[in-house]
């Protein structure tokens, strides 16, 4: 085994070693709670400018598929566990974890005590880290760290997002709607789940304009989830702004926290951010509770809309935290955590049927 460094900001490190790639692999850590979904996490384009640090302590023990991808590519910057299975079962397996790693070049690291890391990313915030198999020497490695971008004020959605339109596969035909699905790095299983709710889906990049989308005449517009700050992503929120009220709109992730700036409101850094599949979000309109899949670092602050038709429709449980708004007049909503799951509970698939029966009632205006 090759012996590998985790070494954060604040100077904390812990030694392991290292598998998937060599070399280094710079990036906000955050720490992740699901149990399983490691594959669907690491092709999440949301983890763009991040090292994922699983809570669980086997990860590898099913290995990976061609059927668990939520993008073309894995897109995490590097990957922390407590142990890697080299064996893996499963009738749908085709490769271990680690080969995964390898062909992908992404930096890995295994046998630190990932509790202890936890435990400090909770106490500390999330904070820069390296991971590296080659440079072992603490201050050298501390000097890379300092100088690697906060993620506050980091515009990620165009490396993730698609260059050119195109339609989701398997959507053609007679469908009740049509979809126009802005891609800030959006999961396959938006898709998938938009197309077997009647859409035809046809996905745009980030940068389209509001003229370009109303052009293609849809039923609705779906905003992605994506990585990076929100705040500095203007000429999405403009876009944004642009569509309101001309059409019904869905948001989540990103795609919510951008919505609120559309409306005039602001969003603040997290301390730790939401990472994992357990999440009970409460929906304030039907008092249901929802256990969620999450994976962000950024939330909507409520407090800064000035527009009090703007209502807050989630909460997160944990820390009371914004979850979800819609407006009193206008035709949309959003919500902050990913209902498509993939991987998760699948309690807040409703939330597409409510994108639907939106689009009807506003196809009967």
């Amino acid at each position: 085994m090759k012996k590998a460094i985790l070494l954060l900001e604040d100077g904390f490190m812990l030694e392991g070693n290292g598998f998937g790639a060599d070399g280094e692999a710079l990036g906000e850590v955050v720490f992740n709670t699901s149990m399983t979904g490691y594959q669907e996490i690491l092709t999440d384009p949301s983890y763009r400018g991040q090292i994922v640090a699983m809570t669980y302590p086997l990860i590898g023990n099913y290995g990976v598929n061609k059927e668990d991808v939520e993008s073309a590519r894995p897109w995490a910057d590097g990957f922390i566990v407590k142990e890697c299975s080299r064996v893996y079962s499963n009738w749908r397996g085709t490769d271990s974890l680690e080969d995964y790693l390898e062909k992908n070049k992404i930096v890995a690291i295994e046998g630190l005590d990932t509790r202890a890391l936890t435990r400090r990313l909770r106490q500390q915030g999330a904070m820069r880290g390296i991971i590296s198999t080659k440079d072992m020497d603490k201050e050298s490695l501390l000097k890379k760290v300092l100088g690697y971008p906060v993620m506050a004020g980091r515009d990620l959605i165009k490396e993730v997002a698609c260059k050119e339109p195109y339609d989701w596969p398997g959507s053609a035909g007679k469908k009740e709607f049509s979809v126009v699905c802005f891609d800030y790095g959006v999961k396959f299983n938006s898709l998938r789940l938009l197309d077997i709710a009647g859409c035809r889906v046809k996905v745009v990049p980030a940068v389209t304009s509001a003229k370009e989308v109303l052009g293609y005449k849809p039923d609705g517009v779906f905003l992605s989830n994506g990585p990076g700050d929100p705040a500095v992503l203007t000429y999405a929120i403009k876009e944004i702004r642009e569509l309101l009220g001309k059409v019904p709109i869905f948001g989540i992730c990103l795609g919510h926290q951008l919505l609120g700036h559309a409306l005039g409101g602001k969003t603040y850094k997290l301390k730790f951010g939401h990472h994992g599949g357990n999440h009970p979000v409460m929906d304030l309109e039907t008092k249901k509770v929802e256990i969620t899949s999450q994976n962000h670092g950024f939330c909507v602050d409520m407090d800064s809309f000035t527009d009090k038709d703007v209502i807050l429709t989630h909460v997160n449980l944990y820390d009371k935290t914004t979850e979800g708004l819609r407006h009193k007049k206008l035709p949309f909503f959003c919500v902050q955590y990913h209902p498509e799951a993939g991987p998760g509970p699948h309690d807040s698939g409703y939330l597409f049927g409510r994108f639907m029966d939106m689009m009807r009632k506003f196809k009967r205006r």
